[in-house]
């Protein structure tokens, strides 16, 4: 195993182990470092028999929990959930998150929604001072198709930088996501006040969310390269 993925996995066995308590509802994300969280919490349901429920993010997320034989359920049935456990593609300083990489942005943000708390778990890559420092590919915003070309250009004409129609790489055309949306990612923006353009991008017309993650992460866990644990928290 790589250092970045045995800190992927210290990352996600230390927030499993701290933040998932017996009878508890659980929202799974998605990305390479959740896998290893449904390790440890399939790891944990067999060792010490507790019981937990959980709630994908994706398709991805409930294929996870399905290979791992962990009960499944879903929003309808338990809207309040006790913990989300997910991964980001960068965090700032104030615990504000990109997320989208892999396109499940919408469904990680209502399962992050209805949670108690979001614990992030990440390696040491996604760790930033300022959003877009180490994370190049952009910030993802889920769009209706019809409306992908206007919202490209009322983005780079009020924000700059530049907005790219995510494309697929194993099919001809554009990503399409589980929603049925295309995928708009902003590229070269400046240092904003996220939570005032967060506000602004979702209410024009046919934006459906953004990857910003903003006030709703209550803490990090960073796996570092060797192989210890940084701990950050949301600022008050």
């Amino acid at each position: 195993m790589t250092s970045l993925e045995s800190a992927k996995r210290a990352a996600a066995f230390k927030a499993v182990d701290l933040h998932v308590h017996n009878n508890n509802i659980v929202g799974i994300g998605s990305g390479s470092t959740v896998i290893y969280a449904v390790e440890r919490l399939s790891e944990r349901v067999k060792n010490e028999k507790i019981n937990v429920q959980c709630v994908p993010t994706s398709f991805q997320a409930r294929q996870l929990i399905v290979q791992h034989k962990l009960p499944l359920t879903d929003l309808e049935i338990h809207p309040r959930l006790d913990v989300c456990i997910d991964g980001a593609d960068e965090v700032d300083n104030s615990l504000t998150l990109i997320k989208g990489g892999g396109g499940c942005l919408l469904q990680e943000k209502i399962v992050a929604s209805c949670a108690k708390e979001l614990i992030i778990i990440a390696d040491f890559t996604k760790n930033s001072h300022k959003l877009g420092e180490q994370y190049k590919k952009g910030i993802p915003i889920e769009v209706v198709p019809m409306a992908y070309a206007p919202i490209k250009t009322q983005i780079e004409n009020l924000y700059g930088g530049a907005v790219e129609l995510r494309m697929a790489k194993a099919k001809a055309g554009p990503v399409v996501t589980d929603n049925g949306n295309f995928i708009l990612d902003w590229k070269n923006f400046q240092d904003y006040n996220w939570e005032e353009i967060n506000t602004k991008l979702n209410v024009i017309p046919g934006v459906v969310e953004t990857g910003l993650f903003v006030k709703m992460a209550k803490k990090a866990y960073f796996g570092l390269a060797d192989g210890s644990i940084k701990e950050q928290l949301a600022l008050a």
